[in-house]
């Protein structure tokens, strides 16, 4: 176990990509990989709610898992997505994780259940003391129904195993309170897309991006140029993403990101039910928030 892991740069949230016969296409995935490796960005995320973990049965958690691991080279960090309903089902997908060679998994609060939040300090208790991981611990409300406190980052907030957290409320207030309380002790991680820039500011080193899916290049910029000092640049490289990331939080989030990414010769396929197609409308809308950033 790899104890006070330093969490930076871009990590895609990855899609999974699908073929025509609903089967999860490695040679798409293969190709996907290829180029995120090659736009910069310096580890992997699979099976969160962008790679639609939610439709896949456990053996194909298990072949994604595998493969992404397999792709991956040293230096690159890995993060798998555990997520699910129940704290038995979390234990057994981060085992599996565990076992593949994952020392990092994702874990947003178990959804639909509405933890109270003596419950949910319970339930990452359980986990660590059942498998041997670090825990990235995401907060997404708004998707999960359930907050992560003040109260259960204090409780983590010297547990060495308790690494980071995705913060995506949307709520800029909560990362900056974030990264006051627990400098040094939680890693502050951006996951509120369209204020990147901002969560940069204020000491989040690492991204772990759904839409560099489908912007890998321009994410990857923008965490240069904050870093380089240059940031008139990258204030101006935000408001060119800002459209199109507005618009990805504004609904089907999944299915344009696989757009975005087809928009680029990259073919991940469709989503599975229940997410379905986008119109024509949107797939225009979404294409003309799109062509800026193509064009760098």
């Amino acid at each position: 176990m790899s104890f006070n892991v330093k969490l930076s740069g871009v990590m895609p949230a990855l899609v999974t990509p699908f073929g025509a016969d609903d089967k999860i296409d490695f040679k798409a995935f293969e190709n996907l990989l290829t180029h995120f490796r090659e736009a910069g960005v310096t580890g992997w995320v699979p099976n969160g709610s962008t790679g639609e973990y939610f439709s896949q049965s456990t053996e194909e958690r298990r072949q994604v898992l595998q493969f992404v691991k397999d792709f991956a080279r040293g230096d690159e960090v890995l993060i798998a997505g555990t997520n699910a309903p129940a704290t038995r089902e979390v234990i057994e997908q981060t085992a599996m994780a565990e076992e593949i060679g994952y020392d990092n998994v994702l874990l947003a609060p178990p959804f639909y259940t509405r933890p109270t939040q003596e419950e949910l300090i319970r339930h990452y208790e359980t986990v660590l003391a059942e498998v041997d991981v670090n825990i990235v611990l995401y907060s997404y409300p708004l998707k999960d129904g359930a907050d992560i406190s003040f109260e259960l980052m204090d409780h983590f907030a010297d547990n060495p195993r308790v690494i980071a957290i995705k913060e995506s409320s949307g709520v800029l207030q909560c990362a900056i309170d974030i990264a006051s309380r627990y400098e040094g002790k939680i890693q502050l991680v951006s996951g509120s897309d369209d204020i990147a820039l901002d969560f940069m500011f204020w000491g989040a080193e690492s991204w772990i991006c759904g839409p560099s899916n489908c912007m890998a290049k321009a994410c990857c910029e923008l965490d240069r140029l904050y870093r380089a000092g240059e940031l008139a640049s990258a204030k101006d490289l935000m408001k060119k993403l800002h459209r199109a990331m507005n618009i990805l939080e504004s609904g089907k989030f999944v299915q344009k990101i696989k757009f975005g990414a087809e928009l680029q010769g990259l073919n991940v396929g469709e989503c599975r039910a229940p997410l379905g197609p986008l119109t024509d409308a949107e797939k225009a809308e979404f294409a003309a928030a799109m062509k800026p950033i193509l064009a760098m």
